[in-house]
């Protein structure tokens, strides 16, 4: 059946190219939708009056009428559609008045004839689509239909094709699925029916890649069923080329001569006739250079890189890392291609041009015209703009970050997110990686290389252009649906990567989640020495998608034993101001020991009874007992004081505690991003 299905749209779609179409008419739209399943009404195609007569007579009860013509794509603009005809009478004005219309609204239209159909009971509208998204390809689209979805565009993507259970997720998605589950006394729809729907066009849309749009629209969702009233589908006007990949092999093994090189020749043109440079022996041609070299790093003028990117081929270099501007950012693209097709030629990987360069700190290398940085340690960050990278740069070196890698992209003419992603993904020194991006070459590829790596370790992503505007001149009413935007961030969800809002949450995320030991359950409790900042956490946790737990009568009569009676066991457990460091201890302990407790959030309060450092002495002598124990529980704290709480953070942030002077906010968004990762990898 797969491959008579596959012959029949074939056929289709030849047929409309052969006729320079770029879309299909209803009945080719039905065929289409019975050789995959897709559940549309009963229809016929009535060329005259009679033939319309005849055949509302055959469909039990009211039909709705459409115009059939290949040019005519907006049928309700055009006046084409009437809904709700009953009767032979109604049927001949309804047929005239249609074809009339059609022919006002385009005098010159092909008309094949009306489209007669059967009249779907009423239900729940919604919109099931496909669109052709440059980034990430085929993409499948759901979204609540009527003049309420329209509104507020509760749109929700995937990559195509999807699983059942990734159709079924869909519905889940939107911000309205309660509707579709039941509500004020309406009936819930067959929800795997519309899962269906959306299963079977995103196979389509998979099947046939020359499709570039598909609309069902609406969808009309019952208790008993979906079927689509309508169907549109167009055609792209031309093949995207697809771009170069390389397998994930031949990827790791480039990647690792790059990032752990035993050579590198630095292409300098500053001084051409010195016989060394700092020390070390300087050469006219690095095909003068004895050995093997796995990278070559420029620094020379964009127009002398091609004949130099020559001669390292000549040399069989891997890696060239091309620091300077001067190509595509600045409309040089010949120049670009030019240098990409030398390195093609020669099978040389490419990082940048127009980059700041990078560091591979536990090779102690920082080939960059930045300051240097050598504090080792498990994160990985990347970014596409040199300034976010000097950023990077500065928090790190701040924060005593220690780093395996910080990578220059730059116009990733070559190298870019997925290869790095995949090296990262394997590199035992890469704890977290996090990067900046502001847009894909191959979000397939991207995706596939995130896959592999979210179940090892999170996968922080910054994308940059979030108020991008929609897809232009969409011809469907999903494409019209399809921002840039809405895209990213569902498909990022559904390969688990954790997105960050702002640069300073992708470095916060990417420093803490190292950190935190992974969550066993869900069950988070706050321990407060005050009560306002115990609202404000409990706030964060809800904002970020956790749950506080509700304490048993026997773990509340425990915490009971330790906070004065005027405090406030239940969850946030408010201890109050003016307890001694006993009774931070006391309750700390107790939420580590208890078994149901998977995750603490500390908010303190600076106090003379309990001084910061004390504080943090304490917090990370208890967590290091534990570990130590083999208990291990994701520990965040809340500072609120004087300055001093500044020194008593980095303390605990060395110290295995995740901790934030003067914010409730940031300790519990870097919870939510661990526990974000550890959902999406399987391990809650």
């Amino acid at each position: 059946m797969t491959g008579d299905r596959v012959l029949t749209v074939r056929a289709l779609l030849d047929t409309a190219r052969a006729e320079g179409r770029t879309a299909l008419t209803a009945p080719e739209g039905k065929v289409l939708a019975d050789a995959y399943g897709i559940a549309v009404p009963g229809e016929e195609l009535a060329t005259d009056v009679d033939e319309a007569v005849a055949a509302a007579a055959r469909f039990a009860g009211p039909v709705v009428m459409k115009i059939v013509s290949p040019d005519t794509l907006h049928k309700t603009e055009a006046g084409g559609v009437v809904v709700g005809v009953e009767g032979a009478a109604d049927v001949r004005a309804a047929f005239c008045r249609i074809i009339e219309n059609a022919r006002a609204y385009h005098s010159a239209a092909r008309i094949e004839g009306v489209q007669v159909q059967e009249l779907l009971p009423q239900g729940q509208e919604v919109v099931v689509g496909a669109v052709t998204d440059p980034t990430f390809g085929k993409v499948v689209a759901f979204v609540l239909g009527g003049v309420l979805g329209g509104l507020l565009k509760d749109v929700t993507f995937r990559l195509a094709p999807v699983t059942a259970d990734e159709a079924m997720s869909m519905l889940d998605s939107i911000r309205s699925a309660e509707i579709l589950r039941g509500v004020r006394g309406r009936a819930g729809v067959d929800r795997w029916a519309v899962a269906e729907q959306i299963r079977r066009v995103s196979q389509l849309v998979a099947d046939f890649p020359e499709i570039a749009e598909v609309d069902l629209n609406p969808v009309i969702a019952t208790p008993g069923g979906a079927m689509a009233a309508d169907i549109r589908v167009i055609l792209a006007e031309s093949s995207t080329p697809s771009r170069r990949r390389y397998p994930r092999d031949a990827i790791l093994l480039t990647m690792r001569r790059l990032m752990q090189p035993a050579s590198v020749a630095v292409i300098d043109a500053s001084n051409p006739k010195a016989d060394d440079i700092l020390g070390r022996k300087a050469y006219k041609s690095v095909t003068d250079v004895p050995g093997e070299v796995d990278v070559a790093v420029f620094a020379i003028p964009a127009r002398f890189v091609a004949a130099a990117l020559e001669e390292a081929g000549r040399k069989n270099i891997p890696n060239a890392v091309l620091i300077p501007s001067g190509f595509a950012e600045i409309g040089e693209h010949e120049l670009q291609a030019r240098i990409v097709e030398i390195a093609e030629r020669h099978g040389i990987r490419l990082l940048g041009p127009n980059i700041y360069g990078y560091y591979s700190t536990w090779q102690d290398l920082c080939a960059t015209f930045c300051t240097p940085y050598d504090v080792k340690g498990g994160v990985a960050l990347t970014s596409q703009s040199g300034g976010i990278g000097m950023a990077i740069l500065g928090f790190a070196r701040t924060t005593k970050t220690g780093v395996s890698a910080i990578v220059g992209l730059g116009n990733k003419s070559d190298l870019d997110e997925d290869d790095l992603l995949t090296w990262f993904g394997e590199d035992p020194h890469t704890k977290c990686i996090a990067m900046h991006l502001e847009d894909l070459k191959d979000g397939r590829a991207f995706v596939e290389a995130a896959r592999a790596t979210v179940p090892k370790k999170p996968v922080v992503v910054l994308k940059a252009g979030r108020t991008a505007v929609g897809a232009k001149a969409a011809g469907s009413h999903t494409g019209a649906l399809a921002g840039d935007d809405a895209v990213y961030d569902d498909i990022l969800r559904q390969a688990g990567v954790i997105r960050a809002p702002g640069l300073n949450d992708m470095l916060e995320y990417a420093r803490a989640l190292p950190v935190l030991p992974t969550p066993r359950g869900g069950n988070v409790v706050i321990i407060t020495g005050s009560g306002g900042s115990g609202v404000l956490l409990s706030d964060a946790v809800t904002d970020h998608g956790l749950s506080l737990m509700e304490i048993p009568p026997d773990l509340d009569e425990a915490f009971r034993r330790f906070i004065p009676p005027f405090g406030a066991a239940g969850n946030p457990v408010d201890i109050t101001g003016g307890e001694p460091p006993s009774t931070y201890e006391a309750t700390i302990r107790l939420g580590l020991e208890d078994p149901r407790i998977h995750a603490l959030v500390l908010g303190y309060w600076h106090t003379i009874v309990t001084p910061p450092m004390v504080f943090a002495e304490l917090t990370a002598r208890v967590v290091a007992e534990f570990r130590e124990r083999g208990v291990e529980k994701p520990v965040v704290a809340s500072l609120a004081g004087d300055v001093e709480v500044e020194e008593a953070c980095q303390y605990l942030f060395e110290r295995g505690g995740v901790a934030y002077p003067y914010t409730t906010e940031k300790p519990v968004a870097a919870l939510g991003a661990k526990y974000r990762w550890a959902r999406a990898a399987g391990l809650l």
